[in-house]
């Protein structure tokens, strides 16, 4: 969430469950972020995509069925928090970054029970390599790929804090869940998890220590553990990291970069 350039950004999440917890991790740590998925009422659907839009939050975590119609030009990073399901959904969701001629970053954490599903994916859309790199939040190549500071923390410094949030967008009331007095998801953000923190695994950037981290016990990718006081990491087992680099104005397959040195 902390990389150099990072402008809005999109997590795309598995399940509603996710969504929700993700986006609410991230409002903790200080990131604008909201969460769209169909569980929320019809004037809370319109709400995130609208303070999207509007530079409001810069983080919006979707499922893929609540993202559908959402077309925002400035997308500069889309993170896969899950390993797609298929070379489509891929692509569909890649397709939101490096628009109109302009860069975009996707990354897509995979699982160790994923390795064969991402490699079939990276043959079917013809990139030049179908490994994913394993990643710990201290491996030097998630801060130079991602271009993240070595600085970054977890928690998004205040006075980087210069999104109004979900919140300073109106919401109307149409009905649902919202007018039933549904719990809204603060505005802000980063990720942590029960017992493990969880830095900014889905949004593309940085963990405590790094940039991007996964909190589920015993798996995840650029996953570290660690007490929201301690001062560093330890490494946990993690699966892989993909990072592609696009500059399509369509949803073209993204070419992932060469592993570093």
């Amino acid at each position: 969430m902390q990389a150099r350039g990072r402008g809005l950004t999109i997590i795309f999440m598995r399940t509603k469950r996710q969504a929700d917890r993700v986006a609410g991790d991230l409002a903790d740590r200080g990131f604008a972020a909201a969460p769209l998925h169909g569980d929320l009422g019809q004037g809370a659907r319109e709400q995130a995509p609208r303070a999207f839009r509007n530079g409001k939050i810069d983080v919006l975590v979707a499922t893929d069925v609540a993202a559908r119609g959402i077309d925002v030009t400035d997308v500069t990073h889309v993170v896969n928090w899950n390993c797609p399901d298929d070379d489509k959904t891929y692509l569909h969701r890649t397709g939101r970054t490096g628009r109109a001629g302009k860069k975009g970053t996707a990354i897509t954490f995979v699982d160790w029970e994923d390795l064969a599903r991402w490699a079939l994916i990276a043959r079917q859309l013809g990139l030049e390599s179908t490994e994913a790199v394993e990643t710990y939040s201290t491996s030097d190549h998630l801060f130079t790929d991602l271009d993240i500071p070595t600085d970054a923390k977890g928690n998004l410094p205040k006075d980087k804090r210069t999104r109004k949030g979900l919140d300073a967008e109106e919401i109307e009331d149409l009905g649902g869940p919202d007018s039933a007095g549904r719990p809204r998801a603060r505005a802000g953000a980063a990720v942590v998890t029960s017992d493990a923190v969880v830095g900014t695994a889905a949004v593309a950037v940085a963990t405590e220590a790094v940039g991007a981290a996964r909190a589920a016990p015993g798996a995840g990718v650029a996953a570290g553990t660690r007490s929201p006081t301690s001062r560093r990491p330890t490494p946990r087992a993690a699966a892989a990291l993909v990072v592609s680099r696009t500059a399509r104005s369509r949803a073209a397959p993204a070419r992932a970069p060469a592993p570093a040195a």
